[in-house]
């Protein structure tokens, strides 16, 4: 029998379901192994899924049969509050507790022999996180998938800024909530919403009956505390949101943190396995060049990017995803030794080398190629700093002389998210003619371009108006640059701007970009500016997100603006570029300048905002530089 075929039957007990230790039903789907379409007694270990996304999803589904017949129970729940399970859908606050009581009740099935694995993706793998914190004692193994860490740092909000996400999450999945399927007006309101949801997000912030979520009440107020709640505090230490801060219970179990670069959970993965690595066995982590999702982890492109045929898992790690993920299953709840106990700790790609042209999709032809590391970050990479000098330098050495350079930011014209780590910042496209979706969310699209693209204006995207240019054309960009490369550099690792800060506002943003800027070509006349790691801070939090301060106008601060770490190869000929601005709307929410409470501000102000780049004031961006 080939071994991609696999070797047993399968049924599936439908809606078999579980009381959570509150009585709360949680709908649930068995798969078991069978023979001639009857289930075998097994036992056999298990793998769950938990989702928000409704169980009977075709590509849940196919997952459970995948594994069925291979030999494991696969099991997928909807989460509490969602499609057929009971209560109030919450934003990861049930995820532990009801997460623990799926994994003891599973291992407690006849058919079970008590070892549970758990896998998923995104909001499927924050539900992992939450309840290995549980410890349940027959969790034995997980594949995280591009999951959360420390929410308020990362992810639901980043440095002080709102990931604007989470609020088009909830108005466009909540058009398929319990809800809203029982009431169709309702329904017919939140469709509405996300097909204008631009329009809703410049509106921010959303008070009262002006508010999309107004008819929505449960998910409005897990939506409005994440946006209301920027401080460190008793809120981000919920577990649900805060993984990080509960690093010291979680269960001591061999579990994969899978992201890649360009994904909206890239930071959160390599913390998580930089942090428990330190403290628990059998610890790994692959970073490929994917977006979000795991259907993307078998394709080679990135948004606008074509990272090449040796990026795809499937042909280059394994036959594809799911047998990747199979293997790690097959060692640690069966006990095979095919291999992956030999398997490196760290597998990562590294971007860049590939030709430089234009595929035949017309997406940048950057390439890469993976490989082997023992340990992240890079016991070998050098934190080399490059100075943000006069004249839009990017220089290896400090300032001599003293300089700056201002700009006008002004919150009523934001600078446009071209492309970026992100997900689910979706809108609602309309339908076409004579066409019904099978559920109002059906037809959706990002607001911006999920992964690497030219950094320039376009007419597809929101925010943007003729004539097209790229962004540091704006008033509100500062631009720094290297010479062309002599010869190539690695970038590996995480990535931090220090910048010295001052304005006539009492509250700003710092929005810091690295650019790997191809030079001009045949396939790219003007060049091409490729977004490679970026990040925000609000600059209250610059001394620590548990103490907001508001700045002094004309004094000068020292911020630290962590962008998301990156594998990078930048070619000889090319140039480094920093983009330093004030706002990337509407991937985050814009800082109205004024210093009010966050998520309550009642007007905006035009700041004046300057970077001091002087011998007493050396505004630098540390880069973890490969050796040759």
């Amino acid at each position: 029998m080939p071994a991609d075929m696999p070797p047993y039957g399968v049924v599936n007990a439908r809606n078999c379901g579980m009381a959570a230790r509150d009585g709360t039903w949680l709908a649930t789907d068995v798969w078991r192994p069978a023979r001639d379409g009857q289930p075998l007694p097994g036992p056999f270990p298990a793998i769950l899924l938990r989702t928000p996304y409704n169980r009977a999803r075709p590509t849940h589904q196919e997952t459970c049969e995948f594994f069925a017949g291979h030999g494991y129970l696969a099991a997928i729940q909807d989460c509490r509050g969602r499609y057929g399970s009971e209560g109030d859908f919450v934003l990861l606050a049930n995820e532990g507790p009801d997460g623990y009581d799926a994994i003891e009740w599973l291992a407690s099935l006849p058919y079970c022999d008590g070892n549970v694995g758990t896998y998923g993706t995104s909001y499927l793998a924050w539900v992992q996180n939450a309840a290995a914190i549980e410890r349940p004692p027959h969790l034995k193994a997980m594949w995280v998938n591009q999951g959360g860490a420390n929410g308020n740092t990362a992810t639901l909000r980043h440095n002080g800024a709102m990931e604007l996400r989470w609020l088009t999450w909830a108005v466009t999945f909540g058009t398929v909530s319990r809800e809203a399927q029982r009431d169709p007006a309702l329904q017919a309101d939140l469709t509405r919403a996300g097909k204008r949801m631009y329009e809703w997000l410049r509106r921010l912030p959303w008070r009262g009956r002006n508010s999309p979520l107004a008819g929505l009440p449960v998910y409005e107020r897990w939506a409005r505390d994440l946006y209301e709640h920027g401080d460190a505090g008793e809120f981000w230490q919920q577990p649900g949101l805060n993984f990080a801060a509960h690093y010291d219970r979680t269960a001591d179990v061999p579990t994969m943190y899978a992201g890649s670069w360009y994904d909206s959970y890239t930071r959160a993965t390599v913390e998580n396995y930089q942090a428990l690595s330190a403290r628990l066995a059998e610890q790994s982590l692959l970073m490929g060049a994917w977006t979000h999702g795991d259907a993307t982890m078998d394709t080679g492109v990135a948004g606008d990017v074509d990272l090449g045929p040796g990026l795809p898992v499937a042909g280059n790690l394994a036959a594809d995803v799911k047998h990747l993920v199979k293997r790690w299953f097959d060692r640690h709840l069966r006990g095979r030794t095919d291999g992956v106990e030999a398997d490196p700790p760290v597998r990562l790609f590294v971007m860049g080398g590939g030709p430089g042209g234009r595929s035949a999709e017309g997406r940048l032809q950057h390439g890469g190629r993976w490989r082997a590391e023992r340990e992240w970050p890079l016991a070998r990479a050098v934190a080399t700093p490059f100075f943000l000098a006069a004249g839009g330098r990017l220089a290896a050495g400090p300032p001599s002389e003293p300089a700056r350079r201002s700009a006008r930011f002004d919150p009523a014209d934001p600078l446009p998210t071209i492309s970026a780590n992100t997900s689910s910042l979706n809108e609602i496209l309309p339908a076409p003619e004579r066409f019904t979706p099978e559920a109002p969310n059906a037809l959706t699209r990002v607001m911006v371009v999920q992964g690497g693209a030219d950094q320039r204006t376009r007419p597809d995207l929101h925010g943007c108006a003729p004539p097209y240019a790229p962004l540091e054309s704006r008033p509100d960009v500062l631009l720094f640059a290297t010479e062309p490369l002599a010869e190539p550099l690695e970038v590996t690792g995480p990535i931090a701007a220090s910048l010295y800060l001052s304005s006539d506002a009492p509250d700003t943003d710092l929005f810091v970009m690295l650019q790997d800027y191809y030079p001009p070509s045949v396939a790219w006349p003007d060049g091409y500016r490729l977004n490679v790691a970026d990040g925000i801070m609000r600059v209250r939090y610059r001394d620590g997100m548990d103490r907001p301060q508001p700045m002094e106008p004309g004094r000068v601060y020292r911020v630290v603006v962590p962008l998301y770490p990156t594998s990078n190869r930048f070619a000889a000929g090319h140039r480094l570029r920093l983009l330093v601005s004030f706002s990337s709307f509407p991937r985050f929410d814009v800082n109205p300048n004024t210093g009010e409470p966050i998520g309550r501000h009642t007007r905006t102000q035009v700041a004046i905002n300057t970077i001091h780049l002087s011998p007493e004031h050396p505004s630098a961006v540390e880069l973890p530089v490969v050796p040759a």
